[in-house]
């Protein structure tokens, strides 16, 4: 992997195509990110480049303070996150992510990744949060399907069978079930990026990718191979 770059989700529209074909597509806004720190392997163990995305208010990160141990605030900043974007030369991030590149040597401090590394027709994984979608049935949840409808039935859209008599006298792991549904990481793969806007930082991606409005999504370098 050699690109990689964090993105907000704008939302979902249609553009078409040279030849009049319309075309589905996700609105990110992508980057600019700035590198906060780069791993080398002497260091650490491995290579990688650590990256900031999302300006955060000073405000609420914790001073590093001498003489006083690490404490951390209502936010989860600690007093020694100040003193990392310090060291980089880059202002407060809200979020921050490590993307194992091939070419991490490539880079350096507050550098700014834009989201003009990437072109019209490269592919892409795109990882977030889905969006949460509280208790529900096995039906929704897993597609099973529903019992019959008529009067005489004992059951409609309740889950059939959880168990197989006294031989296992159990219920197996991971036996579909009703319950919570959304907020997990998904990974969609192999997405086709239609347009870049490098002025407005957008990158109009093919098809729907995981996550609600203003979520952070993570882009990479797709590791799918196409045959």
């Amino acid at each position: 992997m050699k690109k990689a770059i964090l993105a907000t989700k704008v939302g979902m529209t249609q553009i078409f195509a040279e030849d009049g074909s319309l075309i589905p597509v996700t609105v990110l806004q992508a980057g600019p990110c700035v590198v906060t720190q780069i791993k080398t392997v002497e260091n650490d163990g491995y290579s990688a480049v650590q990256v900031g995305f999302g300006d955060k208010k000073e405000k609420i990160i914790n001073k590093d303070k001498a003489g006083k141990k690490e404490v951390v605030n209502r936010h989860g900043a600690t007093k020694a996150e100040m003193g990392h974007f310090k060291k980089a030369g880059v202002s407060a991030k809200r979020y921050v992510r490590e993307f194992k590149l091939e070419n991490a040597d490539e880079y350096s401090l507050a550098q700014e990744i834009k989201a003009d590394i990437f072109a019209n027709g490269d592919h892409v994984d795109a990882t977030a949060v889905s969006k949460g979608k509280g208790f529900q049935g096995a039906i929704k949840r897993h597609g099973q399907s529903r019992g019959p409808m008529a009067h005489g039935s004992k059951y409609h859209r309740h889950a059939g069978s959880n168990g197989a008599c006294s031989s296992p006298s159990r219920v197996f792991k991971g036996k579909h079930m009703p319950g919570h549904m959304g907020c997990v990481t998904v990974t969609v793969k192999n997405l086709e990026v239609v347009k870049v806007d490098a002025e407005k930082n957008l990158l109009l991606v093919k098809g729907a990718v995981p996550g609600a409005k203003k979520a952070l999504v993570t882009i990479k370098e797709t590791t799918k191979v196409e045959i």
